[in-house]
């Protein structure tokens, strides 16, 4: 069988579809259920075609070259994944299934390793001032790697603003974005001395002149205007942010871009540096970007500022044969289309990475707890988590793996839909996925690339508690974000008096 993959968050290829907010009912259809309980013998199928102990071997393709088959190609699996001598996965040293026994399903693990070697590199492709795009994945833990590793943080509320300074962040890292920031976020912001604003409104501009109104020299906050170049990056209309008809920015093409800018000017409590643009997410095309940069030099270039920020976006892999961009590549092609329009080589010519950073850092573990074959439609495969801890599925339409992490390498012929336990038709976290013919009831089932807007994402839709966070390296396991109890669930009600 042969199943067509959607290129993720893009409606190019595959419509969003509109989850159905009911219970689904099987009234009239026939089904054969496998109840919750120890798994019996597990049905012969094609087994670990890869004896290899090291997953850079696995070439995620079946013998005559079908990607969907084959185990997950070490394209979306995290850096120090590898398969073990029994073919059990493990990443930073820790086996996976040992993981989910100690700490329970669902469970995010992340490669701490993994982390670091990208946040190096988008050190390395764009220099001091790249910031970490926080609302892609934050905690404490995160935040304080990401400054270790010397990106500054891209925070857009109060609320990542806090947890990036209880990390030890110093707020001159921080760049604080938001369509509609509040009075009080931009007062903390300029108390403390956040290194840039990213301004989105003229409302935002009039808070700011109130605020700063007695600051001079080197006291102002230093401020970028945002605006949105009329670019439609081919990506999902959901996250497209550098159109005109988004809720972000100044556009260029109204005359709105200018008008901020010497709307700002005229401000002498505000120190304007930069411009910055953001075209939207998950974008896999570079000329995209390019041509991004080659619209806003446009405007840049006779301002006459030292700094330019093009955002981030960068797409990744989700599933087999798909492939994405690195972040030199990125930079490289930004750079080139940016000096080519006229930009000055001095310039400050930075971005703001956050799934590319983190995405392929993790796997999410969930255990399966109910087969469900309904005989000429589909099987129906239950795990214990679902859309309160990744709803990208239904937002987006998004695309993933999902294979057993007992035997990574095996091939995956049989055509399943992943669910979680959640009361909505929609929660459905793949589509379309393949996995061992021997998938049974008790198995340990992952899906890899997990580590961008999941536990960021995450709910308590059904008073679900939101699963533990760890960070893996060197055969160590540490928790990052501890799982929620039922009693968390109680934390904030009050009683009525």
């Amino acid at each position: 069988m042969t199943v067509e993959r959607p290129r993720q968050d893009s409606n190019l290829r595959t419509r969003l579809r509109r989850p159905v907010l009911y219970p689904l009912s099987y009234w009239g259809v026939s089904t054969s259920i496998v109840a919750v309980g120890p798994p019996g013998p597990r049905p012969v199928g094609r087994r670990r075609a890869l004896s290899s102990a090291s997953v850079s071997s696995l070439a995620g393709t079946t013998a005559d070259g079908d990607p969907s088959e084959g185990p997950p190609q070490r394209q979306l699996l995290p850096l120090t994944a590898e398969i073990g001598p029994a073919g059990s996965l493990s990443v930073g040293g820790c086996d996976l299934v040992e993981l989910a026994e100690r700490f329970g399903t669902p469970l995010f693990v992340y490669d701490e390793a993994h982390l670091r070697a990208r946040c190096r590199e988008a050190v390395a492709a764009w220099g001091d001032g790249v910031a970490y795009a926080t609302k892609a994945f934050l905690c404490r833990a995160m935040a304080a790697l990401a400054h270790e590793e010397g990106m500054a943080l891209d925070v857009s509320t109060g609320g990542e603003m806090h947890v990036a300074l209880a990390a030890g962040v110093p707020a001159r890292r921080l760049v604080l974005h938001g369509n509609n920031k509040s009075p009080a976020e931009l007062a903390r912001a300029v108390e403390l001395g956040v290194g840039r604003i990213v301004v989105d409104s003229f409302d935002e501009i009039e808070r700011l002149g109130h605020l700063t109104a007695d600051l001079r020299g080197a006291d102002r906050p230093r401020v970028l205007v945002r605006v949105t170049p009329g670019i439609e990056a081919h990506t999902h209309e959901f996250v497209r942010t550098g159109h005109d008809d988004t809720k972000f920015g100044f556009p260029l093409a109204t005359g709105a871009a200018a008008r901020a800018v010497a709307v700002l000017a005229g401000q002498p409590g505000l120190d304007l540096v930069g411009i910055h643009a953001h075209i939207g997410s998950q974008v896999f095309e570079v000329s995209s970007f390019e041509q991004a940069a080659d619209v806003l030099s446009g405007f840049f270039v006779p301002l006459d500022l030292p700094e330019l920020c093009v955002g981030g976006g960068l797409g990744v892999a989700y599933v087999n044969g798909e492939r994405a961009p690195t972040l030199a590549d990125w930079a490289e092609a930004t750079r080139r289309a940016c000096w080519a329009a006229g930009v000055p080589r001095a310039t400050r010519i930075t971005a703001e990475p956050g799934r590319a950073i983190v995405a392929t850092a993790a796997v999410t573990l969930y255990r399966v707890g109910v087969i469900k074959e309904l005989p000429g439609v589909r099987t129906f495969v239950s795990v214990d988590g679902g859309m309160s801890d990744n709803p990208r599925p239904v937002l987006y339409g998004s695309g993933y793996e999902a294979f057993v992490p007992r035997e990574a390498g095996a091939l995956r012929p049989r055509v399943v839909r992943v669910v979680g336990k959640h009361c909505e038709t929609g929660d459905t976290l793949v589509a379309e996925a393949h996995v061992p013919d021997d998938l049974a009831v008790g198995d340990v089932l992952a899906t890899p690339v997990t580590g961008a807007y999941g536990y960021s994402m995450a709910s308590n839709y059904n008073k679900v508690p939101r699963p533990p966070v760890l960070f893996v390296a060197e055969g160590r396991a540490r928790v990052a974000v501890r799982g929620e109890t039922f009693d968390d669930l109680l934390a904030l009600d009050q009683p009525l008096g």
